[in-house]
């Protein structure tokens, strides 16, 4: 990203205009490509916005903005500032933005072959461009599969004003996100997502088969749809499809604001084009030496762990759930429900594969155990399963748009590095982890088991790391489930500049989701990289935060619009 005036600008301007991505890792046998001229981006009205994503979310998930993971919005005095979101208790500032599109090469090394579409949106910052405006900030929120437009306008409202002032923040669809085109889908989602699904994890090798049959049936949907297309569906292509967007925008430099999988997106982009890089905040940050098997095996415990804090938080307010006063207590309820489950689904519709994806959700916010306590108390206490049932069609029903966002995830990680293509490997490895994290290892086995049969093999990743970078700011929270703590060190390890900032507790998507400290050393480091703190030895955080405070637990119920009430609150409060 920069700021330049006068002939500088001229310059580098004419220059973007002429030239696409190009860039190669120092000591990387990776070809610079020239691509065609790019044509000045035509921004016009937004069109009407569509419903935000609510699926499931395994795999490295997003980081979505914490207002699109909670349910309802509640009305009572007691639960009002506990659960709701951070813009309903400070207000929000609705963000003026422009729409475009981007057309980029499918093949970088065909510049001048078949094209694909973009989808970008832009909310322009206030400052003049002669004065202390810094330039693009480019934002995404994982997945792989997330799309970033939404992204950009919940950053513009959550970053301070005097600070989102300085920039444009810009969001993309990544290749095969809809709005961009071609935009994915492999399967009718409702068809092959008709709940209640098989269960997750089988008991027997008859159901393991079904499992593995769905997954190949998964895999050769796309195979059949989009064998032109998955060749060049990969992390790198995307970094590429970055620069494009930076040249397309005239900027010599971009920053760029990365969660979860955004954050391997934008180590890969500024391991190619270090030069390119004026501010980047990896928060939530994956380990890009697991990229992507055994990523996900180091999930299985993450995420596990993550729902014991939990248990042990419905345990610690028994006096409001009443489903046991220990740990023990209450696992033996959940599994017991899960159980119950497979024979007489909630509702008809939840069964355990759908009870594991709404309870998922809760290892990505503590923001949502109120919630999930509720549903889980209502139903093993009353019989009453419409709690349950509204939060799986909140958070975990998939839907067209869900089912493009997972089908870009295995185009992504599929295509990415190598998988076992053999099933014996994944049954043995599943097995095992299951032996000990029971809550994540079969459904997140099966959710990436098109991999060992998709059509096109995995390749090499980029490798990532470079010393010739500004200070890089990395955000972690030490309990993370989708992105283990691991990752954040080794990511630190592979760039020399970069800062470690840990925030204590275990929510996914650290920044502008209400944790003050950790904004605020976003804010200063925005605003001036050197305002990043200080490194501190080899290994290890170089500041920390507080995590924020545990929920408020609350029986909440459900009313027929959909808002939740309060009808009893813990004595315990932090």
């Amino acid at each position: 990203m920069k700021r330049v005036v006068g002939v500088v600008a001229g310059v580098a301007t004419l220059v973007a205009g002429l030239v696409g991505p190009e860039g190669v890792a120092a000591g990387s046998d990776r070809p610079r490509h020239w691509g065609p001229p790019q044509r000045p981006l035509e921004w016009k009205q937004c069109p009407p916005e569509k419903k935000s994503a609510s699926g499931g979310l395994l795999g490295l998930g997003s980081a979505r903005p914490l207002d699109s993971i909670e349910p309802f919005a509640s009305t009572a005095s007691t639960a009002s500032t506990e659960s709701a979101g951070p813009a309903r208790r400070a207000g929000r500032r609705e963000p003026v933005q422009e729409c475009a599109e981007l057309r980029v090469p499918l093949d970088y090394r065909e510049p001048y072959g078949q094209q694909i579409t973009l989808s970008l949106n832009r909310i322009k910052g206030t400052v003049s461009r002669d004065g202390n405006h810094l330039g693009t900030l480019l934002v995404n929120p994982g997945g792989p599969g997330g799309e970033g437009l939404s992204l950009a306008r919940y950053v513009a409202t959550r970053l301070p004003k005097e600070v989102a002032a300085r920039f444009d923040i810009v969001g993309f669809a990544p290749r095969g996100v809809a709005p961009s085109q071609p935009a994915l889908s492999c399967v009718d989602p409702a068809r092959f997502y008709a709940p209640p699904r098989p269960d997750n994890v089988p008991k027997n090798d008859a159901e393991e088969r079904v499992l593995v049959g769905r997954a190949k049936q998964y895999a050769e949907g796309c195979g059949n749809r989009w064998a032109w297309f998955l060749p060049y569906l990969t992390t790198e292509n995307s970094a590429r499809d970055m620069d494009a967007v930076r040249a397309a925008l005239g900027e010599q430099k971009i920053s760029y604001l990365g969660y979860s999988y955004g954050t391997y997106l934008g180590a890969v982009y500024a391991t190619l084009f270090p030069q390119r890089v004026r501010r980047l905040v990896l928060d939530s940050v994956v380990d890009p030496a697991g990229v992507w098997y055994q990523a996900n095996i180091a999930q299985d415990r993450s995420f596990d762990r993550r729902h014991r804090d939990f248990l042990a938080w419905v345990a610690e307010h028994h006096d409001v759930y009443k489903l046991g006063a220990t740990q023990a207590a209450v696992s033996f309820a959940w599994y017991a429900m899960r159980s119950r489950l497979r024979d007489r689904p909630a509702g008809g519709v939840v069964g355990p594969s759908e009870l594991d994806d709404v309870f998922s959700n809760g290892a990505y916010s503590d923001r949502l155990w109120p919630y999930l306590g509720s549903a889980f108390s209502s139903y093993v206490r009353n019989g009453d399963s419409s709690v349950l049932v509204k939060l799986f069609r909140t958070v975990a029903e998939i839907d067209e748009e869900e089912e493009n966002s997972y089908a870009v995830y295995l185009g992504v990680e599929c295509r990415d590095a190598a998988w076992p293509r053999s099933w014996d490997r994944w049954r043995a490895d599943t097995r095992r982890e299951h032996a000990e994290a029971p809550f994540m290892a079969w459904p997140n086995a099966v959710y990436n088991a098109p991999c060992a049969f998709w059509p096109e093999k995995g390749g090499t990743p980029v490798k990532v790391g470079t010393s010739h970078l500004p200070p890089v700011l990395l955000i972690q929270a030490e309990r993370d489930a989708a992105t283990p703590y691991a990752g954040a060190l080794r990511m630190r390890s592979l760039f020399p500049t970069s800062r470690l900032l840990v925030s204590h507790g275990g929510n996914h998507g650290v920044s502008l989701a209400g944790n003050a400290c950790v904004d605020r050393q976003l804010s200063a480091y925005l605003r001036d990289a050197v305002l990043s703190p200080q490194r501190r030895g080899k290994r290890g955080a170089d500041a920390t935060c507080p995590g924020e405070p545990e929920p408020r637990a609350a029986l909440m119920k459900v009313t027929e619009g959909g808002q939740g009430t309060a009808s009893h609150t813990s004595a315990k409060r932090r």
